[in-house]
């Protein structure tokens, strides 16, 4: 995985697995469900993200990112609703109300539209790091100063240079005779 569509494969799958967990909590306490879920339910709810990140993160290439983000996104609420209402003291079936369902459906495409734009931002920063990392290797070596030696610079006299001469001599005041 050295590729900038790699880390960007990983960065969506750990991003998918941990927003579905922690929206699943968030939307079913909001929507009525278990406030606070025990310690059995946030286990399942960790292994539950940690197996739709891997799925996620083994995909390297999306033909349509947003729709794939909002299903799997879906899947993995689902899959933490299943979890909390299984663990749950109170088991309410599989009983949705409309409150925990736009919830659902409202953190589904907001963590899609999010996830979308962390990819493309990672993007141009692996971009912009790229090319940062090739001028730095690539600039030109450093003259070793410890072999430099001035050079001797022939003086000029100004009335008798080529440019003196073909001007018609130097300009300025006369000279005061002696």
């Amino acid at each position: 995985m050295n590729s900038p569509a790699d880390a960007v494969a990983r960065m969506r799958g750990m991003f998918v697995g941990s927003a579905s967990g922690a929206v699943s909590i968030a939307a079913h306490g909001l929507g009525g469900g278990v406030s606070v879920p025990s310690e059995q339910a946030v286990v399942l709810l960790v292994a539950a993200g940690a197996v739709v990140g891997a799925v996620v993160a083994s995909l390297r290439t999306l033909h349509h990112p947003l729709l794939f983000l909002c299903g799997v996104l879906a899947v993995g609420q689902g899959m933490g609703h299943l979890t909390l209402t299984a663990a749950s003291d109170h088991v309410h079936g599989l009983h949705l109300t409309p409150q925990m369902l736009a919830a659902h459906t409202a953190a589904t495409v907001l963590g899609a539209l999010l996830i979308r734009g962390a990819e493309r931002a990672l993007l141009t920063a692996l971009a912009a790091v790229a090319r940062v990392v090739v001028t730095v290797l690539s600039a030109p070596p450093v003259p070793d100063v410890r072999r430099w030696s001035p050079t001797a610079v022939r003086r000029v006299d100004p009335t008798t240079s080529r440019v003196a001469r073909a001007a018609g001599g130097t300009r300025g005041p006369p000279t005061p005779s002696r």
